[in-house]
């Protein structure tokens, strides 16, 4: 890895941009290495994942390397799988759950970070936020119907809803979600992983 690259993870580690407006001290959570093949572009961490400094070190991604098929072990192999949220810390709880991802992260670094990954297959984009950042065509549809039109993103992008036990509701509602979606999502993570 380059110089360039350690500096830039880094600075981003050290990032206090948002501060002021975080219910806890900043502490970014993400895994980035350059050799990675797959990028789960998520929304932020939450408060387990705070706690841990471990991404997705929940329920959320428990059911997250269910749909993948990965192991714990290959889930957190950063030279597979790169893990980057809109937010890189946690944003505090509102009224019904976590608060929305605070766009001033992204704009600081997104770009940037993203640039040091070369090697992605699959970018796995978790959740609303995330959605109408990584496909702009998505602004004007709900997240069922992103969801839905999957296909118009594949074989590179797959547009998921967030894992969180949250959704239960909305995975019961839309049981083409796994029935369809989760085989072809398998096969292509165990093929990417064997590259």
């Amino acid at each position: 890895m380059s110089t360039d690259f350690d500096s830039l993870i880094a600075e981003a580690r050290g990032c206090t941009l948002c501060a002021s407006q975080l219910p806890l001290a900043p502490k970014p959570i993400f895994q980035l290495h350059p050799a990675a093949r797959i990028l789960i572009a998520g929304q932020a961490p939450g408060i387990k994942a705070h706690t841990s400094g471990i991404p997705f070190d929940d329920a959320s991604g428990q059911r997250l390397r269910n749909w993948l098929g990965l192991s714990t072990d290959r889930f957190y192999d950063p030279s597979l799988t790169a893990i980057l949220p809109m937010e890189m810390c946690y944003p505090g709880r509102g009224h019904t759950g976590d608060l929305s991802p605070r766009p001033e992260c992204a704009e600081q670094w997104r770009k940037a970070l993203l640039k040091q990954l070369p090697n992605i297959k699959l970018t796995l984009v978790i959740g609303r936020y995330a959605q109408v950042w990584h496909l702009p065509g998505s602004r004007k549809l709900s997240l069922t119907d992103t969801v839905k039109l999957w296909r118009n993103y594949w074989p590179d992008t797959l547009p998921l809803p967030h894992p969180s036990p949250r959704n239960n509701r909305w995975l019961k509602q839309n049981p083409w979600f796994e029935q369809e979606i989760l085989p072809v999502l398998r096969a292509e993570i165990s093929s990417i992983a064997r590259r």
